[in-house]
């Protein structure tokens, strides 16, 4: 029996590592301790169902047109804000209309704002040559619909600190 190499033997097991690392799915949003929306704050929560078949892309998900985190395909995410009107949308190749959607919140309220993608929508010629363009939408979904889905997609996180108002 021949013995593994004092090199061989760390890198296979590093091998190992990093691909079982690479297959640790989240947990689910459901079991997660999700704290409260803090006093004076507002919630949004962000979602995508994962869809295979569609754009696996992770567009930046934008409020008032500022970063707010990244749509992951089959994910879940949240932001506590500051009370005010948000202008919801996500990056996307191709343009459509009703890709972004408008909330006003108040002081305890939450939005759920689903990011939908239709690959086939754009295809031209340099969309061919990228397997096609990413075309995305941001829907507000009520919250009876909205919380089963999220409830069963992985959890990316939540931002636990209030942000200032973001510029209209």
């Amino acid at each position: 029996m021949k013995k593994l190499s004092t090199i061989r033997g760390p890198c296979i097991a590093t091998a190992v590592l990093l691909a079982a690392a690479g297959c640790t799915q989240l947990p689910p949003t459901s079991a997660m301790a999700i704290p409260p929306i803090p006093a004076g704050a507002a919630r949004v929560w962000f979602y995508r169902d994962y869809e295979p078949h569609e754009s696996l892309g992770r567009p930046y998900v934008r409020l008032n047109e500022q970063i707010a985190g990244i749509s992951e395909p089959g994910g879940a995410f949240y932001l506590d804000v500051a009370p005010n009107h948000y202008y919801i949308t996500v990056d996307s190749a191709g343009r459509d209309f009703n890709q972004v959607a408008n909330a006003n919140l108040a002081a305890g309220q939450e939005a759920y704002a689903k990011i939908v993608s239709l690959r086939s929508w754009l295809d031209d010629e340099d969309c061919a040559l990228w397997s096609g363009c990413d075309t995305f939408y941001v829907w507000l979904i009520p919250a009876d619909a909205a919380r089963p889905a999220i409830a069963d997609s992985p959890f990316y996180g939540g931002n636990w600190s209030i942000r200032a108002p973001l510029a209209d």
